[in-house]
């Protein structure tokens, strides 16, 4: 089997803004601002999740992409100054499996120098963590995030479809803990039949180690997961779990545009937060990018097309010129996908989450 055609990135010319936009906030065309990044320096990983790049799809003879295409780190870290110059404040590197890519800390190294990058941070399954977490720490990353579907070995292995156990995934966590990549997050995605009877055991055996567990509900990010909403269990089913056994209370965002809604135990022992764009859409307050490993800019989670930034990038634009093309497609944004969900938006050939994370 071999891969389906990439989404058709826009032309540089469909995206220049029609002057030249004064510098400081850019704002799309519902008010929100340009604040988080998310690099994905690969498409390749080592797991097949069921949910995100399943085996009968992303088999053997799936065609990844070659390494010439891929941005180099020091075009990933030229973006980034971009991006941080135009009010992006946080930057997550994710993939595919992000810790599959050479000498990951090198580029690390290189993001962590920017000036005004407030967070610098990694998603990952966590199952090389456990060899490359000190390096990691030392070259500047600030903090780590963990998918984990499940304590339960069985349920774990049929969801990476791999066989990967999950012991190793929790040595990763110990060894990222040790490091100092705090405070470290764990991601749950919940997919009915398949991990639902997790969810607590999660919950309890995380709040014991301090741990924040964040539960996502399983969306239909791509075209190639069966996504179907019978599959979703919604975020108040979730919690009413939770809080039957360890009572639960809500408390106020973090910050403006948080994903996540946070509860916290009410007798103090930590948090879990709950990432619901199917049944609670937060489109209104969304305020992230994402770069696909190949240069493609997407102004969402759910998109169909990218833009290209990697063709301008490599045949000699300028920074004045970069910048001009990024706030010009920010500008023009108007994703509100979770939103407008519908049987006809769901159908959509979107890019794959494996292709730009999470």
């Amino acid at each position: 089997m071999v891969s389906p055609s990439p989404s058709a990135p826009v032309p540089l010319s469909a995206a220049l803004p029609a002057g030249s936009p004064g510098r400081g906030e850019v704002a799309d065309r519902l008010g929100r601002p340009l604040r988080d990044l998310r690099v994905s320096v690969t498409d390749r990983c080592n797991f097949r999740c069921v949910y995100c790049m399943p085996r009968e799809v992303f088999g053997r003879d799936f065609q990844f992409l070659e390494r010439s295409e891929l941005l180099t780190f020091e075009e990933i870290a030229t973006l980034a100054r971009l991006f941080v110059a135009e009010g992006v404040r946080k930057i997550r590197l994710t993939g595919g499996e992000p810790l599959v890519r050479r000498d990951l800390s090198r580029l690390v190294r290189m993001l962590a120098d920017i000036p005004g990058l407030e967070d610098l941070t990694l998603t990952t399954n966590g199952s090389l963590l456990a060899r490359q977490a000190a390096d990691l720490a030392a070259a500047g990353l600030g903090r780590v995030t963990v998918s984990l579907d499940s304590l339960d070995d069985a349920v774990f292995r049929r969801m990476n479809d791999v066989d990967f156990p999950v012991d190793r995934v929790l040595e990763g966590i110990a060894a990222a803990e040790r490091a100092g990549l705090a405070p470290l997050k764990v991601n749950m995605v919940v997919r009915r039949g398949l991990n639902e009877q997790s969810v607590v055991p999660m919950a309890r055996h995380f709040r014991e180690r301090g741990i924040i567990l964040r539960f996502i509900e399983y969306m239909d990010v791509g075209h190639t997961n069966g996504w179907r909403l019978e599959d979703v269990v919604p975020a108040a089913e979730i919690i009413g779990a939770i809080d039957a056994e360890m009572p639960l209370e809500a408390v106020p965002p973090n910050y403006p545009g948080e994903v996540a809604t946070r509860w916290c135990y009410r007798d103090g022992s930590g948090e879990v937060g709950l990432i619901a764009s199917v049944t609670q859409p937060f489109c209104g307050a969304c305020t992230r990018a994402r770069l696909s490993a190949e240069g493609l800019l997407y102004t969402c989670l759910f998109g169909v097309r990218g833009h290209d930034l990697r063709s301008p990038l490599r045949t000699g634009a300028s920074h004045e010129e970069l910048t001009n093309l990024v706030r010009g497609i920010w500008s023009r944004r108007t994703d509100r996908y979770s939103e407008l969900r519908s049987e006809a938006t769901v159908g959509l050939p979107k890019v794959e989450m494996s292709h730009i994370g999470g």
